[in-house]
Order: structure tokens, then sequence, then C-alpha cells
């Protein structure tokens, strides 16, 4: 099976498709940052001649290449992607009239031209409760636009730290699979039932993996500190990674693979007062939720949502914002490397762009806490992967012939 990534950010959900067996045609993505460590990670020689290994905003995308999408026509097993998620987050200003949320009907304009036998798509829990100016939620005007193209659709709300990943991250989740398809069966049901079988044949625990198995091997305290391979000339140190005799499952299935240094293990240089204050943060709030008022008030802090991580829970929704959370046991935030392996990304996945980005920037930015935050965690991504992997095999190349005919003859009526 085969698939495009649109709004792929730095690769999480390809990297995860890619794991449970499904090959990548291309990938969409706006920004260069993201697109670099897209294609840093995983590019191969199965890209198209016809699309250049750069950057695409999706609206010159569709100007530009439309008539290779129509050509593609019958071709695609799986259009999946997560339109940008700004202007849904509840924590946002939550604006029906971002234009980030005009991206929704570009990703149902490639799915039109494509017409894949199966269509996934992500998005933050806010995507269920932001109006839409034709009437109902976003993600009722998706599901009602899919239909139209002939779509069966199921949607469910899909916490992350259900399937190993060390982090509270509830997304939205929908799949659509061409009419008629998939007869008495529903995709997140069989995602549901093969729950068990997936987190045991990696070793990971039914109960959830908490926040310290993710990151042990990566503490500083009684470790060998290096110059920071791109920026020690900067007085930038890192871990220096070693092989450890016993690890948790979680750490030791991120470590797969991993040979010699991996990127992004840069500790952060606080000032002293900043060290001071993360420390009294961990003496004396509670672990595993944000401050509360009075801890802010007391500390003297505006921020309001400063967490001190919990090291026997999965952490809080990794987000943009380095800052946002405070190690477990060291005063001091976490490294690009801590947040992916929270993201369970595999240590052998490598980022690249600046760390961070302030003033005039930050808006248009996307470093590489950025890229992070913005990711489908690779391990959730894997099991929506092998789900569709099974959806695809039940599905006969007969059945997918005559389905797409019906829904030419559809379109058609509907041009």
């Amino acid at each position: 099976m085969n698939f495009i990534d649109l709004f792929a950010g730095c690769g999480g959900l390809s990297w995860g498709l890619s794991a449970a067996g499904l090959r990548p045609r291309f990938a969409i993505e706006a920004h260069a940052d993201a697109f670099a460590t897209y294609s840093a990670n995983l590019i191969d020689h199965n890209w198209p001649d016809w699309l250049p290994q750069t950057p695409h905003d999706i609206t010159s995308f569709l100007a530009n290449y439309g008539d290779k999408l129509d050509a593609l026509r019958g071709q695609v097993d799986l259009v999946a992607g997560g339109p940008p998620c700004q202007g849904f987050s509840m924590n946002g200003r939550r604006n029906p009239s971002d234009p980030r949320n005009k991206m929704v009907s570009s990703y149902l304009e490639v799915i039109e031209r494509v017409s894949p036998t199966l269509v996934l798509l992500e998005n933050v829990r806010g995507f269920t409760s932001m109006q839409h100016e034709e009437g109902g939620m976003f993600s009722d005007y998706v599901a009602r636009k899919l239909r139209t193209l002939g779509y069966d659709v199921w949607t469910r709300l899909i916490h992350a730290a259900e399937w190993g990943v060390p982090q509270r991250r509830p997304r939205f989740f929908l799949v659509a699979v061409r009419n008629g398809l998939l007869k008495g069966i529903d995709p997140f049901d069989r995602m549901r039932v093969a729950r068990r079988e997936f987190l045991l044949s990696r070793g990971l625990s039914l109960e959830g993996t908490p926040a310290k198995d993710a990151l042990v091997d990566l503490e500083t305290a009684d470790r060998v500190l290096v110059d920071d391979a791109e920026f020690g000339h900067r007085g930038f140190k890192s871990i220096r990674y070693e092989s450890v005799v016993k690890l948790p499952p979680f750490a030791s299935l991120m470590r797969r693979q991993a040979k010699g240094q991996p990127t992004d293990l840069r500790l952060p240089i606080h000032s002293k007062e900043v060290t001071r204050r993360f420390a009294e943060i961990l003496a004396t709030c509670l672990k595993g939720r944000c401050l509360s008022p009075e801890d802010r008030q007391r500390l003297s802090i505006k921020k309001r949502s400063t967490t001190p991580i919990h090291p026997d829970q999965p952490s809080p929704t990794v987000t943009t914002l380095p800052d946002d959370m405070i190690h477990y046991s060291e005063p001091r935030v976490l490294t690009v490397r801590e947040h992916a392996r929270l993201q369970s990304f595999p240590d052998t996945f490598r980022f690249t762009g600046p760390y961070t980005s302030g003033g005039a920037r930050r808006k248009s930015a996307c470093p590489r806490y950025t890229q992070v935050g913005n990711a489908v965690p690779p391990l959730l991504a894997e099991a929506l992967g092998e789900m569709l992997m099974s959806l695809g095999a039940s599905i006969s190349f007969e059945e997918r012939t005559n389905s797409l005919n019906i829904a030419d003859v559809r379109s058609k009526r509907f041009a």
C-alpha cells in the first residue's frame, strides 16, 4: 500500500505509517525547516520525478500540479495528513476565519482529485467543537464532504498514552473508505482489538508508559557531559550517549538501531535564577499538572502552562514551547531529544534547523521544538498504519476497481 502525506511536518505520521509497512509516494509541507527534517529521514528513490523535493504550500501545489494529481486517480491507496491545527486548538484564539482553517478545503480537494481507497485525517480535539460556516463543526463538515465524494466515514478521539506513547495527548482521527468496501467493519474497533498485541509485541505495558521510562537514560546525573556536536562552540553540552545494561522497554525501543551519538541532545543553558526557580518548583509544587494560581503568585511566575513532569505518569501534551515542561528530577527544560522521546520518535530520527526562534520570526518559523510538538507520535501512527494495512488487505482488487468506477460516475454527477 502507498500513501500521500499532506501537511506532513517533520514526518511523524509518515514515519509511523512507513514502519507499519505503507510506502510514501510523496509529502507536502510548506515550512522549509520541517521539510528539511522530513527530507533527511524519509525521502527515498520512490519520490516522483515531476515533484521537486522542496517545501510546497498546499495552495500553490494544487495550482501547479493539479494535472499530476488527476493522473494519480485510482493509483493511491491512502491520503493522510493533519491540516494546520492552530486555528482549532483550545489553547489558541479559535478564530473560525483563521486562514489556516481553509487548508481543510485544500485537503479535501486532493482527495477529490486522487480518489484514494482510504483517507486518514488527524487534528486536535478542538476540531470537533469549532463551528464551520456551512453548519455543524469542522469535523462534521469534513465527514459530510467525504460522504458526498463517495466515502463511508468513522471518527474517534484517541489518546496517545493508550498506545504506549509516554504522553497524555488526545487527538481527533477520521478514517474514510470508499463506499461499501468495509461491510460491517468499524476501523477503530478493529484497531482497539489489536491494541493488546501491538503493545505486548513491543514489550510495552498495557497500563501505559511513564515519562521516566522514556527519559531515564538521558538524565545528566552521574553522566559524562561532552561538547555538543553542533553547538559546542557556543558553550552547549550534551550527555555522552552510552550503552546502558538495563533499560525500561520503551527506552530500549527508542534506542533500537541507534548507532553513535544521536542529534538533538543539546542541554539548555539556564541562568542561576532560572535554575533556582525550577529547583523550587520541583521541591514545592505538585508534579504532573500545571502550576496552581497560588504557586504562580508565590513564585512570581506569569506563565500559566508551566508543568513539572511526574516521573511515574505519562507527560502532559508536548507543545511547541520548550519551557512548558520542567524535567521531573533536574531543574531544567527538556532537550529536543527528550521531547522527541515523549513523542515516541526513535533515536535514529534526526531533526534539522534552529532549536528555537524569537522576535518577528516566531510566528512563521518552525524550529526543532516546534517540529516535535506539532508531530503525530510515530508509535500511534504505526498503530493506525497497521489498522489501515489490515483494512487494505480486506479489500480485493475487483472491489477497489468497481468502487473507483462508481466514484468517477459520482464525481461527474456532482461536477
